[in-house]
C-alpha cells in the first residue's frame, strides 16, 4: 500500500566522512614509500633496528604518561576525600597527548615517528593541548539541542532503554498533607509496588 507521502530525504554525507578514507589511504602509501626509499638508501637491518628502536621507545613513553595520569588521578581523588580543592599539577597536564605521541612512535613506520617525536617536545604539546582546548571550547558553546555537544544532557534526562520510570513529587514547600480516614495510606489503600 503506498501513501502519499514523500520518501525521506537521504542525509548527505560529511566532508570528514568522505576525505577520511582517502586520507588513511594516502597516509598508507606514503608510510610504504618512505620505508622502501629508506630501506634501499640504509638497508633492510637499519630500518629493522629503527623500527624496533622507535616501538619500544613508544612502549616506554606510554608505561611512563601512564604511570603519570594514574598518579595524578590518586593524588586527586586523596585530596578530594580530604575535603581540600584538588590543585593541578603542571607536570601532569597533557598526558593524554605524551600518550598519543608513544602510540605514533609504537606504529610502524616513519610519518608516524616523526610526528610521535614532535608530540615529546614539551613546547610543541602545550601548543597543541592549547588549540585543542580552544577548538574544543568553540564546539562546546556552539552546540545546540540534539547535537553530539549536547548528548551528555540528553544522556542524563532520557533512559536509553526508553522506559518511564513512576515516582511521585515530595515537595518540602508545605506542611505534610494528613492522610484521611486515619489509615496511614488514606482513604485509596495501599499504592502497588513499582514493578521495572
Amino acid at each position: 500500500m503506498t501513501t502519499g507521502a514523500p520518501p525521506p530525504l537521504a542525509r548527505k554525507r560529511s566532508r570528514a566522512r568522505t576525505l577520511a578514507p582517502l586520507g588513511i589511504a594516502a597516509y598508507l602509501v606514503l608510510e610504504i614509500w618512505m620505508l622502501i626509499q629508506v630501506g634501499g638508501a640504509a638497508g633492510g637491518l637499519t630500518v629493522l633496528a629503527l623500527l624496533v628502536g622507535a616501538g619500544v621507545l613508544g612502549a616506554v613513553v606510554v608505561k611512563r604518561a601512564g604511570r603519570r595520569a594514574f598518579q595524578s588521578l590518586t593524588e586527586t581523588l586523596q585530596q578530594q576525600q580530604s575535603g581540600q580543592a584538588p590543585t593541578q599539577d603542571p607536570k601532569s597536564t597533557r598526558n593524554g597527548l605524551l600518550m598519543l605521541g608513544g602510540l605514533l612512535l609504537m606504529l610502524p613506520g616513519f610519518v608516524s615517528d616523526v610526528a610521535g617525536l614532535l608530540l615529546l617536545v614539551p613546547p610543541v604539546r602545550g601548543a597543541l593541548g592549547r588549540y585543542a582546548d580552544k577548538a574544543l571550547d568553540r564546539k562546546m558553546r556552539s552546540a545546540t539541542a540534539g547535537s553530539f555537544g549536547d548528548a551528555f544532557q540528553q544522556a542524563r534526562i532520557h533512559r536509553p532503554d526508553g522506559k518511564v520510570v513512576q515516582g511521585e513529587v515530595i515537595r518540602d514547600d508545605g506542611p505534610p498533607a494528613q492522610p484521611q480516614n486515619g489509615g496511614p495510606y488514606g482513604s485509596e489503600g495501599p499504592r502497588p509496588p513499582l514493578t521495572p
